[in-house]
């Protein structure tokens, strides 16, 4: 399909407005993160890496970051161990209820963050503390792990789908057994769509605010926590601003990874 000469300079139009809209604020927080002034002023009256300095200095910002760290990676794990069997599940067997189950399992991430943060906390009151085990570290992962569970099954699923399921049956009757077929024939094929869901699973759990707030207990800040606990806090402004902009940086890194790990796993199943 052609479009005319005015339809695709409205396109273009649109699409510039919509990428504004998106990125503008973001490159206004790395802007604002070099400002020398404590406030946002515009434009700014000159250049300082000062902040970044204060922020690598901030013992309350680091710690916050270890906590997002280790939360990250507990829920990639899960999230990894999980979300590759139920997709080998839906994938390679037929069953009753597999299209319920797909439904289930892609649900928690389509739900409102608020809504997943009440019902994990009412869950965990009910549950956990009977048991002698509160809020903390361990019910923020389980937290993320449920919605980031989705993207691991959506990315190992979908190469699944593009895979022939004769490979592994053609190992077998070559004498291997289900795990020698697994590693030898299965894993090669589905390994860059597994790298590329934990990576899309770590940057989830990284940003994850909505659903923290319900979880974490006394003590535990991720980043995101933090950053919201100390806008309101004029003197920390500036170094919210550079721990925003680390952020950022942080999140785009495993999202492009990613985004190429995909590409090119789609170049290879159309060669």
């Amino acid at each position: 399909m052609q479009l005319s000469r005015p339809a695709r300079i409205a396109l273009r139009i649109a699409a510039g407005i919509g990428f504004a809209v998106i990125y503008v604020p973001l490159a206004l927080v790395l802007v604002n993160s070099f400002n020398p002034d404590r406030s946002a002023s515009w434009p700014p009256p000159g250049w300082t890496a000062h902040w970044w300095s204060v922020a690598w200095e901030n013992a309350g910002a680091r710690n916050a970051l270890w906590v997002s760290v280790k939360a990250g990676l507990g829920a990639t794990a899960i999230a990894l161990v999980l979300g590759t069997l139920i997709a080998f599940a839906v994938a390679r067997h037929r069953f009753f209820g597999r299209d319920a189950l797909s439904f289930v399992v892609v649900l928690p991430i389509a739900l409102p963050g608020i809504v997943t943060g009440i019902a994990l906390n009412s869950a965990f009151g009910t549950v956990l503390e009977p048991l002698g085990v509160g809020l903390g570290l361990f019910t923020v992962i389980v937290g993320h792990a449920t919605f980031c569970i989705v993207v691991v099954f959506n990315n190992v699923v979908a190469r699944l789908r593009r895979t022939s399921g004769t490979y592994e049956e053609a190992a077998m009757d070559l004498g291997a057994d289900s795990f020698r077929a697994f590693v030898d024939v299965t894993f090669p094929l589905v390994r860059s769509a597994l790298f590329a869901g934990a990576l899309l699973a770590f940057a989830l759990s990284f940003d994850e605010i909505v659903v923290t707030t319900f979880t974490a207990g006394p003590g535990i800040e991720t980043l995101p926590i933090w950053i919201f606990n100390n806008m309101t806090r004029p003197q920390q402004a500036p170094v919210v601003n550079v721990v925003a902009a680390v952020l950022v940086l942080l999140s785009v890194i495993p999202i492009y990874i990613a985004q190429r790990l995909s590409a090119d796993t789609a170049t290879e199943s159309r060669i």
